[in-house]
Formats: C-alpha cells, sequence, structure tokens
C-alpha cells in the first residue's frame, strides 16, 4: 500500500511541494503524452493527472510489485 507514496516521493525528490517542476516527472509525462516537457504547467500536470488516474494508479502498484520482488531475491 506505501509503494505507490514511496515511488511519488522519490520521484519527487528536489521538487516535492512543486511536482510539475521534477524533471524526472516532466520527462515522464512527455514520454507518456507527448506534451514537451518545458510546456508542462500545473493545471497541465493535474489535468493528467486526473485523465490517466487510473493508469497511474496500475502502475505504481505495479511499481510495487516490482520492488517487493527485488527485495525477496536478496
Amino acid at each position: 500500500m506505501f509503494e505507490p507514496l514511496r515511488f511519488v516521493w522519490n520521484a519527487t525528490r528536489g521538487a516535492r511541494l512543486t511536482p510539475w517542476r521534477s524533471s524526472y516527472l516532466r520527462w515522464r509525462m512527455e514520454t507518456y503524452s507527448g506534451t514537451w516537457a518545458e510546456e508542462i504547467t500545473a493545471g497541465k500536470m493535474m489535468a493528467f493527472l486526473w485523465a490517466e488516474r487510473w493508469e497511474l494508479l496500475r502502475f505504481l502498484f505495479w511499481t510495487g510489485s516490482v520492488q517487493r520482488e527485488a527485495q525477496k531475491k536478496h
């Protein structure tokens, strides 16, 4: 359950209060949606998050399962 929060926490390092300024999230959004990273604003980021919320949640839970599998192998 905490894996999605852990991913978001790590992905917004350096821009936690302003995630639309995170170079990593902007790059991810650019590669997923085709919107240029330089054009992403707070409004565009929030609209994207809302429109893709179920896909993003599925991705975040997937990252958690990958993390758990990686920890099992150690």
